[in-house]
């Protein structure tokens, strides 16, 4: 039996500083602990364009993770 890896912990940030002085700062990065004990960046995103938070992705997969990422980033630009 094979078991999946999910997210066992989520670490979002750092965010940006305001406009105009955090203009050229790195956007915010989504860390993500499996349960297998590897860590990763899966993504940075435009914090003016989505928004997540850490509960949101315990217990997903990398996949299902990239998916709600997708999601979102759809949902903003068909809005």
């Amino acid at each position: 039996m094979t078991t999946k890896t999910v997210i066992t912990k989520c670490a979002i940030g750092p965010y940006p500083r305001p406009l105009p002085a955090g203009m050229f700062d790195d956007m915010p990065q989504v860390k993500v602990t499996f349960s297998d004990g590897t860590e990763t960046t899966l993504f940075e995103f435009y914090p003016d364009e989505i928004s997540f938070s850490e509960s949101e992705f315990i217990g997903l997969t990398e996949n299902e993770a990239y998916a709600l990422k997708i999601q979102k980033d759809k949902a903003y630009l068909q809005s």
